[in-house]
Formats: structure tokens, sequence, C-alpha cells
């Protein structure tokens, strides 16, 4: 039988031990970069969704008032509801916004001013959407989501054409968010 020298053994095991030693740091760095991403992404963002607005592009068709408003409550209800289903955000109480443009549901036209209003509200995010009327049948939606602290633009979608009357709106803006802002965040 062959017999190794005395050191020999030694350097083995502790080359053995410093290879489990690295391996254990590794393992311990790639949970704590876990535990830290998924502490991040538990984190929901304070979300100030304004109310829908209505912009009447049918030059043939004049508003119906009360149904118009009626019908983007529910579009705006369904948005709400499936935003805070997600756990992704916290949405902000918004009926104090104080505005001119709050107040008179013309977010969408004026210039960014929704990111600051969205920030004195005590939100991370201000969140636009608008249902363009066409004609009767024809309709778009859109939303724009703007960082409350810089006014940069972190999201818009367009839905493209879509047909319907005007009780379809919440299923067109409802589809929108959900495949454009929530199932694409959850790609990324």
């Amino acid at each position: 039988m062959h017999e190794q020298p005395p050191g020999r053994n030694t350097a083995a095991c502790g080359m053995r031990a410093r290879r489990q030693s690295v391996a254990a740091s590794v393992r311990g760095a790639v949970l704590l970069v876990a535990f830290v991403a998924g502490a991040a992404q538990a984190a929901p963002i304070k979300l100030a969704l304004f109310d829908f607005e209505l912009e009447d592009a049918s030059a043939a068709v004049t508003s119906t008032g009360e149904a118009d408003a009626a019908q983007l409550a529910k579009v705006t209800e369904q948005v709400r509801q499936l935003l805070a289903q997600s756990g992704r955000y916290q949405l902000v109480e918004v009926g104090g916004a104080d505005a001119a443009a709050a107040k008179a549901r013309a977010l969408h036209d004026c210039n960014g001013c929704d990111a600051g209003i969205a920030l004195d509200l005590g939100a991370e995010q201000s969140f636009v959407g608008v249902v363009r009327r066409i004609s009767r049948t024809e309709y778009t939606v859109r939303f724009q989501v703007r960082d409350a602290r810089t006014g940069a633009v972190v999201s818009s979608e367009d839905s493209g054409l879509r047909m319907g009357a005007d009780y379809s709106w919440s299923r067109g803006a409802a589809r929108l968010v959900a495949d454009r802002l929530l199932e694409r965040r959850t790609q990324q």
C-alpha cells in the first residue's frame, strides 16, 4: 500500500474547506440579493389615480352628460380595483385635489400638472386616463403614469381603435391597464 505524505492530506482538507466556505458565501450573497429584491418589489407604489376623463371628438354626437359621467365613473372604479388588487400599487385618495385642472377633469391637457398634484397628495406616481370618443360606437382609451417628483413619464399607452358603445369603455380600459401596465411590469 502506498502512503501519502503527512502534509498532503491536510492540504486537501484545507482546499475543500475553502471551497465550501466560498460556496456558502456565494449562497448567502444570492439569498441576500433575492431578499433585497423581494423587499423592493413588496413595497407598493403610492399612486394617485385620477378620475378618467372624456375627450369627445365625435362632432356629430352631442354628449349625454349624466350618462357619460356614469360610464367614466365605472371605468375609473374598474381600473382602481384592478390596480389595488395587483398589490403593486397603494392608491392615494385624490378627492382632496384642489387644482383647477383636477376639478375640471382636464388633467390630460395640463402639460403634466398631474405630477405636482399627486406629489401634494403624498403619491409617488400619478395616473391620468382618458376615453376618447370618436363616434357613438368607436373609442380609444389611453393612460399616462408620471413620476410625481420629477414629472417624467413612466408609462404611456393607447389602446388603438375599439368598437363598442359607452358601456364597453370600462372593459377596454381594464384590458389596456392589465395588458400594458400590470402584465408588462410582471415580465420585467
